[in-house]
């Protein structure tokens, strides 16, 4: 894929045209190598579109395909291709009967979307003024589509996903499945699914795994499986699925957009329990994060954000001393539970900086859990990064503890349940 425009250079538009041609091919089966960014340059272009050819059976570039004095993806294809460009008349009545159709003067700089590179095909253009074209190229193919989003999809699902499909001569499927992990660095999960890795790599490498670090959310296995059809790609995401969970147990608290909140609210309804929190350095972070889940309403009793040490102590029943300690964060769990009236409590204080406080390091983080049926849970953390970081990476721990605490319960209800 070539994506073409000075503005993607220049960090000014996202390039999301490439973004959804991957996921496109995809589930059609394909597989797309390399993806390039090229300014509206007509040798660079040129060269960009060389060069992707040189690795690749089709190219699809995006882009340059305007009526502007700044697209020249037909001049540069047409340079690639080593022949002419020629205007289609025909494409110059539909481009001159849309403008009519409008009630809109057309341009003379519009014209120039009818020249077409000698030998290839045109794309008829939907939703704009911009045809896209299929340039063969020796024995392979070049698409231009318009650089316009939704221009870019329709024609995409119109004429290049099929033809691509018919010159493959394959009918396969690829599809993909992220499995959200929290508690282990990347290297150290790695080491965990090597012996998947090997036993995927030694039987020809389908399904395959990737690694992707996502800072405060965890750390994304994302397996994908290619397979005649989806039904069958599925099964082996499945199969591969029980095979990673079983080597890597709660440290899986997700699968593609499921979140930690996600986990921790269906675990909360299986159980029947209602929650109440008591958040310091976290400012009502883990609150907004649990309110986001559909249904919140019926297990969340609430949050006392008590980010005053007197609050802590006239509210929460934290005793004299440390407010960044042990047994303050076990009061304040207590103090949520027994104050919200929730079955559950959890309670979160520490120091997020940017300076120490009383004495107590920047990242230091103590969190605390109380339930009924078992003593007060505690975790000490020493988070890094800046103050945003350590708040953040502060919820989603504190949330974890919840998430596994409700786990163990799940699977024996003498803990805690």
């Amino acid at each position: 894929m070539v994506a073409v425009g000075t503005e993607l250079l220049l960090g000014q538009v996202v390039d999301t045209n490439s973004a959804w041609l991957g996921q496109r091919l995809a589930l059609a089966g394909m597989d797309a190598h390399f993806q390039t960014r090229v300014g509206d340059n007509r040798d660079r272009i040129a060269q960009g579109v060389r060069t992707a050819l040189s690795r690749s059976d089709a190219v699809v570039v995006c882009g340059g395909l305007g009526p502007t004095p700044d697209d020249v993806t037909r001049e540069a294809l047409a340079r690639v291709m080593g022949v002419p460009l020629v205007r289609d008349d025909v494409v110059l009545g539909e481009i001159e009967s849309m403008f009519e159709a409008r009630g809109r003067p057309m341009a003379a700089s519009n014209a120039h979307q009818a020249d077409v590179p000698d030998g290839a095909r045109v794309i008829r253009a939907m939703r704009g003024t911009a045809p896209g074209l299929i340039c063969p190229v020796g024995g392979q193919v070049v698409y231009a589509l318009p650089g316009v989003p939704h221009e870019m999809t329709e024609m995409a699902e119109r004429a290049v996903i099929p033809d691509l499909q018919a010159r493959s001569g394959r009918g396969q499927v690829i599809l993909s499945r992220t499995l959200r992990t929290w508690g282990l660095s990347e290297s150290a999960l790695a080491e965990a699914v090597a012996s998947r890795l090997a036993a995927l790599d030694e039987a020809g490498g389908n399904p395959t795994i990737a690694f992707l670090a996502r800072g405060i959310e965890g750390i994304e296995l994302r397996v994908t499986a290619k397979a005649a059809d989806a039904q069958a790609a599925g099964a082996l995401l499945d199969a591969e699925e029980g095979e990673l969970r079983a080597l890597l147990g709660p440290v899986v608290f997700g699968v593609d957009g499921h979140s930690m909140e996600d986990a921790v609210g269906a675990l909360l309804v299986e159980q029947h329990l209602t929650l109440g929190l008591a958040e310091s350095l976290t400012g009502g972070l883990v609150a907004a994060r649990l309110v986001g889940v559909a249904g919140a309403g019926n297990w969340l009793r609430g949050s006392i954000v008590a980010y005053d040490s007197v609050v802590k102590k006239e509210l929460l029943g934290v005793g004299e001393g440390p407010v960044v300690c042990e047994e303050a964060a076990t009061a304040m769990a207590e103090g949520a539970r027994r104050v919200l009236r929730a079955d559950m409590g959890l309670g979160v204080t520490g120091v997020a900086g940017p300076s120490r406080q009383d004495g107590v390091a920047v990242g230091t983080v103590w969190a605390a859990l109380a339930g009924p049926g078992s003593a007060p849970q505690t975790c000490l953390m020493h988070l890094p990064g800046d103050r945003e970081r350590v708040r953040q990476t502060a919820t989603i721990s504190l949330l974890d503890l919840l998430r596994r605490r409700l786990m163990k319960a799940s699977k024996d209800p003498e803990v805690g349940s």
